[in-house]
């Protein structure tokens, strides 16, 4: 079930939201943990048996590690089981069949795989692996509490707006709001503003937007013009930003309106003058549980200048290989460690210089990023390489521009504070804010009766 669903706007939504406010307020972690493995079974129901496993494992780990806290052989044995555990599942259904092709393209030999009809990636076990992860390595770490009700842990595993893909919220970010929390109405026109927002940014301009990227996949990359090979990229670069950014909206509304502020994902990251300014205002939840659990405990910047730069590699690695089991990736992933490093450097103190030249700079090695991103196929990237530096002339850009002119300029108007300054002025009548939410409302309806099935991007990572 995903949110830009019909059976998710007007049949599970409002009833667990009349359910959910009509029950007393001690019942209403029960209900969000009842719905939460509704929404997720409903999509996966031969996985659900995994989540409880991951749920009982972590809670029972996090009881005894304070039952032992004495004891720091038996806390840390009860902490590496519910990492092995937990880690162990993303590892098997995520990257089992990539091991096995890459053991078998480097032997010789003929390893069967994985079936993908029986064993395929499992929704949002990216996002929810690192969000237990981080519960119970700050409960080894005696950073947070333990959790001793069950209910109130599995609600926190499974809250339903930010299961499948984010953002990744920490128990320390919602853990006092699900003990005490207030819903009171101004809360909830806020999140359903939000939720609207993030719907209309994945219905109206990412799913439009992407239209023309999948137009130029399919003309084939060798097939058209050097313009145009750009024009898709682009297209990419908005479809998976706002498809993303949209979702992250829509989740934190839906928080909003259940009386929780999960923390912000995204910051307008296209309007950055540097990778690095460009990694503070995209997937800000990602960033922030590498620096958190990966990068502050290798080290961090507070170590000689080489194991820095080892930190940073360790990091980004992992950052693509979390993505997907592919090779392009891990190459997403290292392309970003080596701009990185040039910019600490040296390139920095100059990108600072000139916001002309460092914004350039800034959209056209992003693109390059998505280019890589978007293609698991690395002859179909090499593919879209060349005909993207080969200077291939044609006419056809012109054609497909005419066509989606409006749309992309929406996009670029979109990526910027341009629209966010203009609804806080206009939204300060309460009348004008209503019209216009409800207008992007039924126009995104109306789209979404009108289209075929579109899932998130980032369901597949």
């Amino acid at each position: 079930m995903v949110f830009s669903s019909l059976l998710f706007l007007f049949r599970f939504l409002p009833i667990t939201f009349l359910i959910y406010y009509l029950v007393p307020f001690k019942l209403k972690n029960t209900v969000l943990f009842l719905a939460s493995l509704f929404f997720y079974t409903w999509g996966e129901p031969k996985f659900f048996p995994i989540m409880l496993v991951s749920i009982g494992v972590n809670y029972i780990a996090g009881l005894l590690m304070e039952k032992y806290d004495d004891k720091p052989k038996i806390r840390r044995l009860c902490f590496w089981v519910a990492f092995a555990v937990t880690v162990g599942f993303l590892l098997f259904f995520k990257y089992t069949n990539f091991f096995l092709s890459n053991i078998n393209a480097l032997f010789g030999l003929g390893l069967p795989l994985l079936s993908a009809d029986e064993f395929h990636l499992p929704l949002g076990i990216s996002f929810y692996t690192f969000q237990i992860l981080a519960y119970t390595i700050d409960v080894y770490k005696r950073k947070i509490k333990v959790e001793h009700n069950l209910i109130d842990f599995g609600a926190f595993v499974v809250l339903f707006p930010q299961l499948i893909a984010g953002p990744i919220v920490l128990y320390s970010d919602i853990n006092k709001e699900l003990k005490n929390r207030k819903i009171l109405l101004e809360q909830v026109e806020e999140g359903v503003g939000l939720f609207i927002m993030g719907l209309g940014s994945k219905i109206l301009l990412a799913d439009t937007i992407g239209a023309l990227w999948t137009e130029v996949q399919m003309l084939g990359f060798s097939n058209v013009s050097t313009p145009l090979a750009w024009l898709g990229v682009l297209a990419y670069s908005f479809q998976i930003y706002f498809d993303f950014s949209g979702y992250s909206l829509m989740a934190i509304g839906l928080g909003r309106m259940l009386g929780f502020y999960f923390p912000r994902n995204f910051n307008y990251p296209y309007i950055s003058k540097s990778i690095t300014e460009f990694w503070r205002r995209w997937h800000i939840t990602l960033s922030s549980w590498f620096r958190e659990y990966v990068y502050i405990p290798l080290g961090g910047n507070r170590v000689k200048k080489s194991r820095h730069f080892f930190n940073l590699f360790v990091v980004w690695f992992l950052t693509g290989f979390w993505h997907g089991a592919n090779w392009n990736f891990i190459f997403w992933g290292l392309y970003f460690f080596i701009l990185l490093m040039i910019e600490k450097t040296f390139l920095l103190k100059y990108l600072e210089k000139s916001k002309i030249f460092s914004h350039l700079y800034l959209i056209f090695f992003v693109m390059i990023s998505w280019a890589i991103f978007a293609l698991s196929d690395l002859s179909m990237l090499g593919e879209l390489f060349s005909r993207m530096f080969s200077l291939a002339g044609g006419v056809d850009w012109l054609y497909y521009l005419r066509d989606y002119a409006g749309i992309l300029i929406l996009c670029i108007l979109a990526s910027t504070p341009f629209f966010k300054i203009a609804a806080d002025t206009i939204g300060k009548n309460k009348i004008v804010r209503t019209v216009f939410l409800a207008a992007v409302l039924l126009v995104s309806v109306a789209f979404m009766v009108d289209s075929t099935y579109s899932p998130f991007l980032y369901f597949n990572f």
